[in-house]
């Protein structure tokens, strides 16, 4: 599982021109589900994220989490993460889950994150959206389940 992790001051998604969700400050986290993805991935996920201390303290010091502020989430499924660029020029899928199953571990991860009494906001899996955020720092991460050093 892949996930671009953004910090935001406000952000929200739009389908057709109309907001469907929004957040003020928080984040703003693009979800890339990989057919290999399991209930571990989701977990390591909504773990790190929701304890990632990137949020400034009174000190101005990168040292406060999304819980520590009360902030807000904004989840978007985004398949294009999991694009293989490694030959020719047009982007394989082949990592990426199946839709069915993508939706399913998006679904969970959402719901992990809402265990943790997160107000959660989400895109609508499977449709075109138009995310809109203001970037806070800007501050941008990026992080993979999968790989060895998490």
């Amino acid at each position: 599982m892949k996930a671009v992790i953004q910090r935001v001051s406000s952000a929200c998604v739009k389908i057709n021109n109309q907001a469907i969700s929004n957040i003020k400050k928080g984040l703003v986290i693009l979800l890339g589900i990989s057919e290999a993805d399991t209930k571990k991935d989701i977990d390591i996920i909504v773990d790190k994220i929701k304890n990632l201390r990137i949020f400034e303290d009174l000190q101005g010091k990168m040292n406060s989490s999304l819980q520590d502020i009360n902030g807000e989430l904004l989840v978007v499924s985004q398949f294009t993460l999991l694009a293989d660029l490694s030959k020719g020029r047009r982007p394989s899928f082949s990592q990426a889950a199946a839709p069915e199953k993508a939706e399913n571990i998006y679904k969970q991860v959402i719901a992990g994150f809402k265990k943790c009494d997160i107000k959660v906001e989400t895109g609508e899996f499977g449709q075109d959206m138009q995310v809109e955020l203001i970037n806070d720092g800007p501050v941008t991460l990026i992080f993979d389940t999968n790989r060895e050093n998490i």
